[in-house]
Parts: C-alpha cells; structure tokens; sequence
C-alpha cells in the first residue's frame, strides 16, 4: 500500500506525537500508553463554572463502577442529558479523557453529562466493558429527574474504542426495551473485530492508531473469539445484521485510517434499515485528528459539523 497522504496541518503534527499514539502497539507495550499523562477534569473545566461529583453504582455481575456527573454551577434542570463513553480502544484511558465537549454542552444547553469508568480489557475482556456501560446508561435514565434533566432528550456520545462501546449500548437498549435514546454520537467509533476491510489492511505502522494496535486491542477484548463467528454484535456492533430502530445517528471518521470503511459501512447498513444517520468521512485526516489537532482547520471543521448534528437534534420536539 502506498504512504497515506495527510492533511498538510496535520502531518506537521504527527512528528511530535512519536511514541505518545499507539502506533504499533503490542500486549506488552500497553502499560506504557496507559501510562501517558492526559489532562485532568480540572484541567479540563478550568475556570469555567461547572462542577462534577462521583457515583458509585452497581455494574455488571454485581460489582461496583464509579460515574462522574458534570454539570453547570447554576444547573437548573429540564435540559438534556449526555452519556459519554471515553476512548481508549477499550484498553486504556479513564472516565475524564476528552470530556471537553460536556463540559462546552454543559455551559451550552445546561446538559446534565455522565462518564462512565467502565471496566477495561484485558483484566475485564467482553462483554464486562460494553455491559458495564450499559448499567450506567441505565442509572442515568433512571436518576433523570435527581439529576436534574430531561429523559426524553437523553444522546449517547462516545470516540474512538467508547464509540464502539456507545454504539454497543446503543444496540443492548434497543434489544431490552430501554433505555429510550434521542440520538448516538459516534466519533471515529471502533467496530469491527475482524480487520478485514481496505482501510483495516491499508494503514500499518503509519499515523495515530494502525492495524497492529487495532489487533492487539480487539484481542484483549475478545480473546481467542476475535474474527471468529462467535462475537456479540454488542461487543462489535459491525456484526450486527440490523441496524432498525436507533436512535439519529451521527458517525464520522479520518479518510486515512483503520476505522473509515468500518464506519462508512455502518452508516450505509443503518440507511439500508430505513434510519437516520449522518456521515462525514475527513480527508487528509489520521485517527482522533480533532483532538490531537484541534486548530487545525479539518479539526475546527470537524467540530463544526458535530455541534451542527447536535443542535438540531436537540432542536426537535422530546421524543415522547
């Protein structure tokens, strides 16, 4: 396969990012990225006047999770809520990584957010990390009137390995009758186990996340399973054979990374079920690019695109 091309903002960016992005990752490497220092939730807030307080709630298999509630200082009630599942390809990171966003919709709309620390493979392989999520999007929805929003404006929000787990979610509510989502917000969502698409085999060894990370994390996951018939479409929502009856869907996706034909096939399959999705593939773009660089102008407009998604969703009568 030829060299990917970048974007020119962002290729002046990868150099510098050497040895902090899984490139390559191996099992034995995962500590060291799990590792790397990733801004703080006060770091995150700033002087911004918002607060957040931890939940403890009942997981999956009777253990304990925590949850973290973020919130504006003057939150008065009846605005939305957002579920958020943080990246990390289901192996690493932790509640607070890149909540900045519900901490914008939380001064934006006075969004109530909830971060769930799910357990993470290996230590938790499947379905512990998507069930786990689960069970908070459940506490959530269940405390909407304690905490102070509207359950019928409840969206799921998650990035990379979390969008793979939001997307999950987003299928186990669906199949147990609840909870009742007005949207999912899918960024650069991780999907697919079995790696055997264009993009899946095109970008090794090159750019943020490549194949050999997106290998060793999918078998931490799932195990000996992986790329066999015997995985839940919860825990790899590409298996998935319907795609009827989600909520509006948002997914985008880099043009130059593993996940983008994961991600286009996924929109394709949920038009193909008669549902809504919007879809923006970002060209010149590598794996999480709107975090990595946020001034670039793909990035900027990147997040335009998602906020525009957002607003009009939230714009629309409660669901009922």
């Amino acid at each position: 396969m030829s060299e990917p091309v970048y974007d020119p903002e962002l290729a002046a960016v990868l150099p510098a990012l050497a040895g902090q992005v899984p490139v390559g990752m191996t099992a034995e490497e995962l500590e060291h990225y799990r590792a790397l220092k990733i801004p703080s939730i006060e770091e995150q807030i700033g002087d911004r006047p918002v607060t957040w307080t931890d939940h403890t709630i009942p997981g999956y298999g009777g253990a304990t999770i925590t949850v973290s509630v973020i919130a504006r200082e003057d939150h008065r009630g009846g605005g939305p809520g957002i579920y958020h599942v943080h990246g990390g390809g289901m192996v690493m990171a932790d509640r607070f990584a890149s909540v900045g966003p519900l901490i914008d919709w939380a001064m934006k709309y006075d969004a109530v957010a909830v971060t769930v620390e799910f357990r993470r493979a290996p230590e938790f392989p499947d379905p512990v990390p998507v069930e786990d999520c689960y069970a908070g999007l459940a506490w959530m929805a269940a405390h909407a009137d304690e905490l102070g929003f509207d359950a019928n404006r409840l969206v799921i929000f998650g990035g990379s390995g979390g969008g793979g787990l939001a997307a999950g979610t987003t299928l186990l509510a669906r199949d147990r009758g609840g909870p009742a989502l007005s949207g999912q917000l899918l960024q650069c969502p991780m999907i697919d186990d079995r790696n055997d698409t264009v993009s899946a085999r095109q970008y090794d060894g090159v750019g943020v996340w490549d194949r050999t990370s997106n290998l060793t994390a999918w078998t931490m996951v799932l195990g000996e399973r992986r790329g066999t018939p015997d995985v839940s479409p919860y825990a790899a929502p590409a298996r998935a054979r319907n795609l009827g009856g989600l909520p509006p869907t948002f997914l985008d996706v880099a043009a130059a990374e593993v996940f983008r034909d994961e991600v286009v096939a996924y929109a394709s399959a949920i038009w193909a079920a008669g549902g809504e999705a919007e879809l923006h593939v970002w060209g010149g773009a590598f794996h999480g690019f709107y975090d990595l660089a946020p001034t670039s102008a793909v990035a900027e407009a990147c997040v335009a695109a998602r906020e525009s998604w957002l607003e009009r969703l939230l714009a629309r009568p409660a669901r009922s």
